[in-house]
């Protein structure tokens, strides 16, 4: 009896850990899941990349040189499909793709063509990195990322909290594919107390700094007259 307990017991077990594996896999983001996260679902493209490379996007602009057959060179423009069109290769995909990935598709496009093609690119004209701030600070909007920056200059940068701000709980906001976007909350309120800022986030093109409101500022100071007319007054 004891033995058939045993087993049912180790059963039970299996299938527990099991069921938790399945809905640990069903609630991860397909994005998140490609590209190699930790049990706490830290992307290793996400916030812990300090220095990530730039992706090609819709408009930019690059030279395309080839180390022995010049006439080949030219400067193509990332239409707003995503594609450049080649010299006697027609068009190539390349938004979303970093340079040496994008240097790697004309290695093999132009592969066809010629033997072994020595190729390299250089960026002249991009989308120059921003953030945006937004919410309880000085002046929301869209901001010119410039160097390394956390989440505490960029709220400086955006004029300051409001009184009104809750800098317990500012939120920052990252995409990480069409479908996804990865959110982290900072105590900047603690950071500033306890003058540790290890936990300050730094910034990525794209990425939005929110500050909320506290609760007593969403308390209006002003109410209609009329929101007390059913009131009974006693004297």
């Amino acid at each position: 009896m004891n033995l058939i307990r045993l087993t049912i017991a180790c059963v039970a077990v299996a299938l527990l850990a099991s069921t938790s594996a399945l809905a640990q896999v069903a609630t991860t983001p397909p994005s998140v899941a490609s590209s190699g996260t930790d049990a706490a679902g830290v992307n290793k493209l996400g916030f812990s990349d300090r220095h990530p490379r730039y992706l090609m996007r819709p408009g930019d602009i690059f030279d395309i040189t080839f180390e022995y057959t010049p006439e080949f060179n030219q400067t193509v423009t990332v239409q707003p499909d995503g594609y450049v069109t080649l010299r006697d290769v027609g068009d190539l995909y390349v938004a979303g793709s970093p340079g040496p990935d994008v240097t790697q598709k004309l290695k093999d496009a132009y592969g066809k063509i010629l033997n072994k093609p020595m190729i390299s690119i250089l960026l002249k004209d991009f989308e120059k990195p921003y953030f945006i701030a937004d919410g309880q600070v000085g002046h929301p909007g869209k901001y010119e990322l410039r160097g390394d920056t956390t989440v505490i200059q960029a709220v400086a940068m955006a004029g300051g909290f409001l009184t009104s701000a809750k800098h317990s709980d500012v939120i920052l906001f990252r995409r990480v594919s069409d479908e996804w976007v990865e959110s982290k909350v900072l105590d900047v309120k603690k950071m500033e107390t306890t003058h540790d800022l290890s936990e300050d986030m730094h910034l990525r093109p794209g990425d939005m700094v929110f500050v909320p409101k506290s609760k007593i500022a969403k308390i209006q100071p002003y109410l209609p007259s009329t929101s007390f007319s059913m009131i009974p007054w006693h004297y």
